[in-house]
């Protein structure tokens, strides 16, 4: 394994200024060239705006993994374990779907609250579009290589197997704590992270996990789609 625990910390301490830098610089241009008339907080609130810089800061942080190991290893992709399951890669999307359904049934015992920072996403039908093409595609892909292609081999090595696969789970449900108000569905984001984690470690592929995960990812927008029309009636997610 060409990278180190300190390589994980750059790679954060990367995606930390990204997430301080790339809004600041959106914003500064979404306010000379369309905003004019808001205010920069305005602007910062305004769904679009925050999901461009998210793209943005993905393309930033994969370019710093690209070149990190482009740079010790001449290849990124099969260092980074990326082995496409080319047999069984319908069936790990399938599993992604069956996952889904299991947590959501679990999702329905616990006491999660009805309204989450993450609804502010599916105010109109072009922001809820946008966020589900990000939701499988850029966002499972880098999650997938950074939580499971960089971090969690470093945390075998030093931690073994078992006691990764939890710490990376729990890394995973913590990232999207913010968006679930810390409530319950944190736990179901854990769940998610440690059948991830395990698919991984298994299969020693980071692309079957990515499967997986859009797997997951999808059967919820879909039935998000479904559930509201194409997206034409999202005040049905509210009832």
């Amino acid at each position: 394994m060409p990278w180190t625990g300190w390589d994980v910390l750059r790679i954060i301490a990367v995606t930390l200024v990204s997430i301080v830098v790339v809004p600041a610089i959106i914003i500064g241009i979404a306010h000379a060239l369309v905003y004019r008339n808001q205010s920069w907080m305005q602007i910062a609130r305004i769904p679009e705006v925050i999901l461009l810089a998210q793209v943005l800061m993905y393309i930033v942080v994969f370019a710093m993994m690209y070149q990190l190991l482009k740079s010790r290893t001449g290849a990124f992709w099969p260092t980074i374990r990326w082995n496409w399951p080319s047999r069984r890669w319908f069936g790990f999307l399938l599993s992604g779907m069956a996952l889904y359904f299991v947590l959501a049934g679990i999702g329905q015992l616990l006491p999660i609250p009805k309204h989450l920072p993450i609804d502010r996403f599916f105010e109109t039908a072009r922001e809820a579009a946008i966020l589900s093409v990000i939701a499988v595609t850029l966002a499972p892909l880098m999650e997938e290589l950074f939580f499971r292609g960089f971090l969690y081999p470093v945390l075998a090595r030093h931690l073994g197997m078992n006691a990764a696969i939890v710490v990376t789970a729990a890394a995973f449900a913590i990232l999207h704590g913010a968006q679930l108000k810390y409530s319950w569905a944190v736990l179901i984001i854990f769940l998610v992270g440690l059948a991830l984690t395990v698919v991984r470690a298994v299969t020693k592929s980071v692309a079957a996990s990515f499967l997986l995960h859009v797997g997951y990812n999808g059967t919820l927008s879909a039935l998000l789609f479904a559930v509201t029309g194409g997206f034409r009636h999202l005040e049905k997610l509210n009832q």
